[in-house]
């Protein structure tokens, strides 16, 4: 049976809100979960959408904007 649009059974994915240095916000950009967690915490998902968005920006013909900090969805600020 396929899966329902939009469901994460396993956990496969952590989604990021990013925010870039012009003001505009990105919400729920997926990264896979399994390069997240260990030492380095959510950073490495910092580059995992840096990738992204440079794959974008070649694909469009448009330069990627500069990230300005992405949070995780879903999880409380201290």
């Amino acid at each position: 049976m396929a899966k329902k649009p939009g469901t994460n059974p396993k956990g496969e994915f952590a989604f990021f809100n990013v925010f870039y240095e012009d003001g505009s916000q990105r919400s729920n950009r997926r990264v896979p979960a399994e390069l997240l967690g260990g030492l380095d915490g959510d950073e490495p998902a910092r580059g995992y959408i840096l990738e992204q968005d440079r794959e974008i920006g070649e694909k469009s013909g448009r330069p990627p904007l500069a990230i300005k900090k992405i949070e995780r969805v879903g999880v409380k600020k201290k």
